[in-house]
């Protein structure tokens, strides 16, 4: 079978990576033939070609892009795929009907006028998929299949890094610095967890906003600033706690990789991480946009070693037996194969 990825992201971002682990993971089965068809990042390019997975590159650009948009059409129909998957929003309104079964990967609550010419949709969580249903498309084509995490061993940096003290308790968060993924409701909580240090991991527009803010409570001495990273599951191995503190948050694929590299996490119940993580089996849950229920999570967590294990482990069980990698690539093979049963 013969399979076209389509990605018009962003040069960072974690819809971005999970297109590549996927992309990578479907191409080393060795059953299909896959083509990557991206906007053009180099170092995205270059990861993919690594693994050996043919890859061009094109500017996804406006609609004044017009011989931009013509050369990206003109050379998905030159590869004749079987079958083309779309991710988010700019990808999918790009690309037309053809002579192929067309599906779109939804991560989030997007608009569904970019996704109502494709043939299947795939939700990454339960709620995405009832969202696609409600907005008016076909209960029986519609797939849930979730996210799965960078499963690359790390090893973890050492505890003093970004002059942190080593005797005192280590907060982990990460993802855009936007309003959506709630920070500043975190800082409101740190300054209620006693002498613990956040690492804060990602930029973004609220970036000034979040440090104006750690500077008005006073935390400025116990807040590192990271900026975007790509070594997220170390510094989870690093951490005594993950915190994702979202108001929106389409699945939270960084649940699935604090239980891969077993950091114990606390989330609010946002759409993503209220539906996959049980509260006090795989994690705990609080309440969105609530200061003092947070604050009380994580200070229980981090005054008990021993239920920070016992989270950590059945998390990772959890992990390996329903969002292992082998396990997802598995299930969009399984998908590709019913959609287009004769060409495998």
């Amino acid at each position: 079978m013969k399979v076209a990825q389509i990605l018009a992201g962003a040069p960072q971002g974690g819809a971005e990576n999970m297109y590549v682990r996927l992309v990578k993971g479907l191409h080393a089965q060795g059953e299909l033939q896959t083509k990557a068809f991206l906007r053009d990042h180099q170092h995205r390019l270059d990861d993919l070609r690594a693994a050996g997975v043919e890859a061009e590159g094109f500017r996804f650009g406006s609609a004044l892009h017009f011989l931009d948009h013509l050369r990206y059409v003109r050379a998905l129909k030159s590869f004749s795929p079987d079958l083309v998957m779309t991710w988010m929003n700019r990808a999918s309104g790009a690309t037309p009907k053809g002579d192929y079964v067309l599906v779109s990967r939804l991560g989030h609550y997007y608009d569904l006028k970019y996704y109502r010419h494709c043939d299947y949709w795939v939700g990454i969580s339960k709620g995405i998929c009832n969202h696609l249903i409600q907005g008016g498309m076909p209960a029986a084509k519609v797939f849930h299949i979730p996210n799965f995490a960078d499963e690359t061993p790390v090893q973890p940096l050492p505890r003093d890094s970004y002059n942190t003290p080593t005797d005192k308790p280590l907060i982990l968060a990460a993802g855009r610095l936007h309003v959506n993924k709630a920070f500043d409701t975190l800082l409101h909580a740190l300054a209620k967890v006693p002498e613990a240090t956040l690492w804060l991991a990602g930029s973004g527009p609220e970036e000034a906003n979040l440090k104006a803010l750690a500077s008005e409570l006073g935390l400025a001495e116990r807040v590192r600033f990271l900026g975007w990273r790509t070594d997220v599951t170390a510094l989870m191995r690093t951490a005594d706690v993950f915190v994702c503190p979202s108001r929106y948050e389409g699945l939270g694929s960084i649940v699935m990789e604090s239980w891969a590299h077993q950091c114990p996490i606390i989330a609010t119940n946002s759409e993503g991480p209220g539906e996959v993580i049980t509260h006090g089996e795989t994690g705990l849950v609080t309440p969105v946009d609530e200061v003092a229920p947070l604050a009380d999570a994580i200070n229980q967590l981090l005054n008990n070693p021993a239920q920070r294990q016992v989270l950590t482990e059945r998390a990772y069980a959890h992990y390996q037996k329903v969002y292992a990698r082998e396990v997802i690539v598995q299930q969009y093979l399984d998908l590709y194969k019913q959609l287009v049963p004769n060409s495998v």
